[in-house]
C-alpha cells in the first residue's frame, strides 16, 4: 500500500495548485473557499536516480519505483473543530493519512483573496495547528473520561499508565504544542496508537512563495522554532505547475536537473521514516519501502509475506558498489556482497536477493 500524505491550510494558500504539479492531474481550482469539497488524490512517484543507475547496470525491462499517494484535503478554517466550513468531515480525511503536507501562503497576490484579508504565514500556521490541536484534545479528553470510569471500577496499573500518559499528552497540547514534539516510550505510544491523533504524525511544512522568491536559511529556522516543525520546503507551487507541463527533455535544457517538486517528494518520503531498497535483474529494477530500522525479514516480507513467514537469508550490496562493480560477479570477486541473517538491519541503497524456504 502507499504511502499517504494529506495537504492540508487553509482556503486558497495553493494547496490544489500544489496538487496539481505533483500529479499532472485536473483538480478544481476556484477563488473561493471550500472549493475542494471531497479529497482528490493522486499516485506520485518518489524521485530516485539510483534506479536509473542499476536498471543501466542490470539492463531491466522495466523500472519501478516507490510511490506516494498525494491527498488534496479541503481548505480549514478557524472553527473547523467544531464544524466550522464543514471542518469535521475534512478533519476525518486526515486521520487516514501517514503524515501531513502543510501548506502555507507566504505569496502576494490581490487576485487571490485571503481569509483572513492578509497574507501572515505565521498566523496562518497557528491558526490550522489549533485546529487539529482543539480535535485532538477533543479526543484525549473522551480517552481520559473512559480511563477514569475503568479505574472507579477497580484499580489497574495499565489503566493508571495510560491515564498518565493522556493527561501528559492534553497538558503539552494546551500549550500549543503539537502531540509530535511530546517524548513518549515505545509502550505508551502504542497506548495512543488507536486514537489516531491528528498532531502526532510527521509534519512537513511547504511555504509557497512568489515566483523566484528565496527564503533566507534564517527565516526558515525561525519557521521550525515558532512551529515545531523541522522539515521545511520553499517553492513556488504555481511555477512548479507550469513546470511539471514540460518533459524531461525541456526542463534539462532549462539546465534543470530537479524542481521544488523533487525536494518536496523525497522530503515528504523521508519525514514518514523510510527507506527505500532495491531489487534488479533484467526482468525489472524496483525500489522497496521499509520503515527505517527494519530488519532484512520485514524487508522480505513487503516483497511477499512467505518471504518473511520462511527467510533464511538475504545477499546484500550497496548500490554504487555494485554499479561501480560492472558486473555480479566482479561484485562477488571483490567481496562486496554480504550474506547477512535475520538480525541485519537494511539500510537505505541496499540491493537484495532473499533466500527463503517453500
Amino acid at each position: 500500500m502507499a504511502l499517504k500524505i494529506g495537504i492540508v491550510g487553509l482556503p486558497n494558500v495553493g494547496k490544489s495548485t500544489l496538487f496539481k504539479a505533483l500529479t499532472k492531474k485536473a483538480v478544481d481550482i476556484a477563488n473561493y473557499p471550500f472549493c475542494t469539497i471531497e479529497p482528490n488524490t493522486g499516485i506520485v512517484k518518489v524521485p530516485d536516480s539510483r534506479l536509473e543507475s542499476l536498471a543501466t547496470f542490470s539492463h531491466s525491462a522495466d523500472i519501478i519505483p516507490a510511490v506516494i499517494e498525494f491527498v488534496d484535503i479541503a481548505g480549514l478554517v478557524k472553527g473547523a473543530s467544531t464544524g466550522e466550513g464543514l471542518g469535521n468531515k475534512f478533519l476525518s480525511h486526515i486521520r487516514l493519512v501517514d503524515a501531513i503536507a502543510h501548506v502555507t501562503r507566504a505569496f502576494q497576490d490581490s487576485n487571490i483573496t485571503h481569509v483572513a484579508d492578509k497574507v501572515d504565514p505565521f498566523d496562518d500556521i497557528e491558526v490550522i495547528h489549533l485546529e487539529l490541536i482543539f480535535a485532538d484534545l477533543a479526543t484525549l479528553e473522551k480517552r481520559a473520561a473512559t480511563l477514569a470510569s475503568q479505574l472507579k471500577a477497580g484499580s489497574d496499573a495499565k489503566v493508571v499508565a495510560a491515564l498518565e500518559t493522556v493527561n501528559r499528552l492534553r497538558a503539552h497540547l494546551e500549550v500549543g504544542k503539537l502531540a509530535n514534539t511530546c517524548e513518549l516510550s515505545e509502550e505508551e505510544e502504542i497506548s495512543i496508537r488507536d486514537m489516531a491523533l491528528l498532531t502526532i504524525k510527521p509534519f512537513v511544512l511547504v511555504i509557497n512563495t512568489d515566483e523566484g522568491e528565496v527564503v533566507p536559511e534564517s527565516v526558515q529556522q525561525q519557521f521550525r522554532e515558532r512551529t515545531g516543525i523541522q522539515n521545511i520546503i520553499t517553492l513556488c507551487a504555481k511555477q512548479e505547475a507550469d513546470m511539471a507541463e514540460l518533459s524531461v527533455e525541456e526542463l534539462t535544457e532549462l539546465g534543470m536537473t530537479s524542481t521544488g517538486l523533487d525536494r518536496f517528494i523525497r522530503t515528504a518520503y523521508e519525514t514518514v521514516g523510510l527507506i527505500t531498497y532495491f531489487t534488479t535483474g533484467p526482468q525489472e529494477t524496483r525500489a522497496w519501502t521499509v520503515p527505517m530500522g527494519a530488519k532484512a525479514p520485514q524487508a522480505a516480507g513487503v516483497i511477499h509475506t512467505d518471504f518473511e513467514k520462511n527467510f533464511i537469508r538475504a545477499e546484500v550490496v550497496n548500490w554504487q558498489s555494485l554499479c561501480e562493480a560492472g558486473s555480479e560477479v566482479a561484485a562477488k570477486e571483490k567481496g562486496l556482497i554480504r550474506i547477512e541473517g535475520k538480525d541485519y538491519v537494511a539500510q537505505d541503497g541496499d540491493v537484495m536477493v532473499f533466500r527463503h524456504g517453500a
